[in-house]
């Protein structure tokens, strides 16, 4: 035992009325500190046990809640980049709006990940493919656009030197009120008013007619709004003027040689108006990419780059298609990152007609890189150009069809044979030579008709083709007997109800002459003989018309017989109607005549 002195008390006073009551407190015998120590040692370890064990234990959650996290976010991410991709395939309208909303979401859902973890997001996020390809696209635009603007100027325009090469920093001066003064001044061969009087002073002004003023429809324009041309006798004023100082002339003159070669035919103005129209395509591309919340695609697409297309395409020889021209054309419109907006500027272009016409066809045709093309290719777009390529009942020479069909595909040379030998537009015999002999200019063999072998198709394929072609036949005005014998052979193949509400919508995407005539055609067989069949569709077809579901066909109809009546009473075509009706229902027949005021014939 330890011979240190015991511990004192501690006194506590405590004041009760007048006198101090003192308390010692009782003194711990050493045993039982001695005991109480080793039991609080033993308890202090077994905390620092249990609080290194908590410790290791919230490291552990930690992690594993950063890794939840991390791989919560990169799930996300990718389910983003997915959607992006599966959005790209909707309509082109909505493409822009949904994406940009998806990759909002996912950087707010990065961030509130990064806050429940680190704190912020170590890498940035990878976006959608549509805006990796917009980008390049961008980064590709703004390097032609160098390239152009630099072309451009070794043709030396009369343009001024400087307005072009801001062009490179800052593509929207394009669309500043004095650069669209100036560019078309150029297309015009004037120049603004406010140029020359910065470059040579308002001592010449004489050499120059003013364009803009009108003493009735613009009296006072605005001076930095007004245009000049060159008057007639420059030459001759340029050289009695004794006012101007020497070096001003030459540049004037030099002024004048530069417009008078933009405004010819020569080469080079040529080549200053394609690379113009280069330019001006790349601008409005690149300015519609960076604005794409503010502009409108159908200006952009449907208006302004056509017209460049045609400026393009059309600069060459007159009356012919360049391939080289053709090829800077296509160049441009691979730049367009949508085939839709790609498809809207080729179809918008000829809407004059004549060569520009001609161009579109060329342009479309030449899209197709697959063999066979696809079906609206064989279909829709070669018939149309047939009719375009064959616009009388006389077939052209072929002289005047191979310059054109040279600029094809050979596989897209061959159908647009297949389908002019096919053709109504022309007699049989003239549709035969002519394809033989444009067949031996293009050195094309093989024309005749691939043999596929029959495929079984599921019913309901088999009779959507089937009705798709009796709708070809009444989009191409065939006659109304072959429609009608077309109707009759598939009704009879397969009659069922939905065969009969096929015919009935068939019918109904025609105009209304095309359907009362179609009508009238359904009960007689080429042999003159009644079809067993017309009766009973007829009378579906005639309970439908008198529907209030086809309330606007049944007033169409009567318009059209009212009119009918009005031009000629004993028009085949109205009696012929008005007697089948009676044929299958006489109370149909009645209210009919009555709604188009006409008399029922007896």
């Amino acid at each position: 035992m330890s011979n240190a002195p015991a511990p004192q008390p501690l006194p506590e006073e405590v004041a009760a009325g007048e006198h101090t009551i003192v308390f010692s407190r009782p003194v711990a015998p050493l045993e039982e500190i001695q005991q109480g120590w080793y039991e609080l040692k033993s308890r202090l370890a077994q905390l620092e046990a249990e609080r290194a064990a908590l410790e290791q234990e919230n490291k552990t959650l930690r992690t594993l809640l950063e890794r939840a996290i991390e791989h919560r976010q990169k799930s996300h991410s990718e389910l983003v980049l997915l959607l992006s991709n599966l959005v790209s395939k909707l309509p082109i309208n909505d493409v822009g709006v949904i994406i940009s909303k998806l990759v909002e979401h996912n950087a707010q859902v990065a961030e509130m990940s990064a806050l429940l973890s680190k704190g912020r997001v170590d890498q940035a996020l990878p976006q959608p493919s549509a805006l990796q390809e917009l980008e390049r696209t961008k980064r590709e635009l703004t390097a032609a656009l160098k390239t152009t603007v630099q072309d451009l100027i070794q043709l030396q325009p009369p343009l001024e030197t400087g307005m072009l090469e801001s062009l490179i920093t800052d593509p929207d001066s394009f669309f500043a009120p004095a650069f669209v003064r100036a560019q078309r001044g150029f297309i015009k061969g004037q120049i603004p008013r406010e140029r020359i009087l910065r470059e040579f002073g308002p001592e010449a002004l004489p050499f120059f007619k003013d364009m803009t003023t009108d003493p009735r429809q613009n009296p006072r324009p605005k001076p930095e709004e007004i245009l000049l041309a060159f008057r007639e006798d420059f030459e001759t004023l340029l050289q009695q003027d004794k006012t101007l100082a020497p070096e001003v002339r030459e540049r004037l003159r030099a002024l004048y040689q530069q417009v008078q070669r933009s405004k010819g035919t020569s080469q080079t103005a040529r080549a200053q108006r394609v690379a113009f129209a280069k330019l001006s395509f790349l601008l409005e591309l690149l300015h519609y990419y960076e604005h794409q919340n503010t502009e409108s695609p159908e200006a952009v697409f449907a208006q302004r780059l056509p017209a460049l297309v045609e400026q393009l395409a059309l600069s060459g020889p007159p009356e012919t298609l360049d391939e080289s021209l053709l090829s800077e054309v296509e160049s441009l419109l691979a730049r367009i990152l949508h085939p839709d907006h790609r498809l809207a500027v080729i179809n918008n272009v000829g809407k004059a007609g004549g060569l520009g016409r001609t161009l579109r066809f060329v342009l479309r045709l030449r899209l197709e890189k697959t063999e066979p093309p696809p079906p609206t290719v064989l279909t829709e777009i070669i018939p149309e150009f047939i009719r375009h390529l064959l616009p009388g009942d006389k077939a052209p020479p072929a002289s005047q069809l191979v310059p054109i069909l040279r600029l094809l595909p050979a596989p897209i040379q061959k159908h647009v044979l297949r389908a002019l030998r096919g053709s109504d537009r022309i007699a049989k015999p003239a549709a035969e030579k002519l394809v033989k002999d444009l067949a031996a200019e293009l050195g094309l063999s093989g024309l005749e008709e691939p043999t596929v072998a029959p495929q079984a198709l599921p019913p309901e394929m088999a009779r959507r083709r089937a009705w798709d072609e009796i709708r070809d036949l009444i989009r191409n005005r065939r006659e109304p007997a072959a429609i009608a014998a077309a109707i009759r052979n598939r009704l009879h193949a397969h009659y069922d109800p939905d065969e009969l509400r096929e015919a009935w919508l068939a019918l109904t995407e025609a105009d209304v002459m095309t359907f009362i005539r179609v009508f009238c055609q359904l009960p007689y067989q080429s042999d003159g003989r009644a079809d067993p069949i017309a009766r009973a569709a007829m009378e579906t077809f005639l309970n439908r018309l008198l529907h209030e579901k086809y309330a606007a066909t049944y007033r169409k109809v009567v318009n059209s017989l009212k009119n009918l009546h009005h031009a000629n009473p004993h028009s085949p075509t109205l009696l012929t109607c008005l007697t089948l009706v009676r044929w299958i229902s006489p109370e149909a027949a009645k209210k009919i005549c009555t709604d188009a005021g006409i008399t029922l014939p007896e």
